[in-house]
């Protein structure tokens, strides 16, 4: 069960007795709300009946912020006591995201998602997930060019368009490429198959030889920081499942587009982990720390009429 609510005048000052704390805003003192702690080790959930809770003066105070009632509380209760380690890794991430550049920002988000992968919740979820049999494939990315437009196209349908070694590889030798020929003025980064991309490969989760090793090669090999070099050259078209890297690397484009069928969702930290491709960079920067964090806690899919109301999508296209 979740904590009873506490008012944002009890938060201050008040050391947190779990992971989750959930504040009543509407129960607190009418004086300015103080800015949350950015060190405050909990995951603070305010809850109010304003019409529009993330304007409550309070949301300054709290890493997300509900209507009584939203469905999304429970599930997000949930998370945080599973993956407590993880989950109040998240918020502390999220806290510190208006004030960190791009390069910053993938900095801190890969130096904890490597400490995460080296700690037990994560263990607990690999145990529970074996690796299978490696797969053999062709090509993971396809390039198309037809004059001044470059189309990339991720090309593993067969596994929904999973994120591996490969296709990441493949992904940064393509924006390089752009990067270093200004004849290409558009790029349309598409997915095959029936989904834009399931996230990263399940298989290759945590199968570097140690974390410090994960970190250095997340870095080198970073498709964010490769489209975000880029960006004002690069719309993401979306359709069917968009989960983990399938919308991190996407949002880091000028312009997302996506069909009806969209549906979008951050489910690393149900892993132990927090986003890893740049989505705690990326996706603050369209929809806020807020939203990422209800997102990203509560496991939820994001339809494409509210990705499109919250920002994360630019347009919702006919199929």
């Amino acid at each position: 069960m979740p904590p009873a609510p506490i008012s944002l005048d009890t938060l201050i000052g008040c050391p947190p007795e779990g992971p989750l704390l959930v504040v009543d805003l509407d129960a607190s003192s009418a004086a300015p709300p103080a800015p949350l702690d950015s060190g405050l080790p909990a995951v603070v959930l305010g809850v109010t009946t304003a019409p529009q809770p993330l304007d409550h003066a309070g949301a300054v105070a709290c890493d997300l912020v509900l209507a009584p009632g939203d469905p999304a509380f429970y599930a997000i209760a949930a998370t945080v006591t599973a993956n407590p380690t993880a989950s109040v890794a998240l918020v502390l991430l999220l806290r510190g995201t208006d004030g960190r550049s791009v390069d910053d920002g993938l900095l801190a988000e890969s130096a904890v998602y490597s400490t995460l992968q080296a700690g037990p919740e994560f263990a607990r979820w690999r145990a529970g997930c074996p690796v299978r049999v490696g797969r053999a494939g062709g090509d993971p990315v396809r390039l198309e060019r037809a004059g001044p437009v470059l189309t990339v196209t991720l090309d593993r349908p067969e596994v929904r368009n999973a994120l591996n070694a490969a296709m990441r590889d493949a992904l940064v030798d393509a924006f390089r490429l752009v990067a270093a020929d200004p004849s290409i003025s558009a790029v349309h980064l598409r997915g095959d198959g029936p989904d834009f991309c399931s996230g990263g490969d399940l298989d290759e989760f945590g199968t570097f030889p140690d974390p410090a090793t994960a970190h250095l090669v997340r870095l080198q090999q970073s498709v964010g920081r490769c489209i975000d070099a880029v960006a004002d050259r690069v719309t993401a078209h979306l359709h069917g499942g968009c989960a983990g890297s399938g919308i991190e690397l996407p949002a880091f484009a000028h312009r997302v587009v996506a069909t009806p069928d969209t549906r979008i969702a951050l489910p690393e930290v149900a892993m132990g982990l927090i986003p890893g491709a740049g989505g705690t960079v990326s996706v603050p920067r369209r929809i806020g720390r807020w939203r990422t964090a209800r997102l990203a806690l509560s496991g939820e899919w994001l339809d494409a009429r509210t990705a499109l109301e919250w920002g994360l999508v630019d347009e919702v296209v006919p199929a």
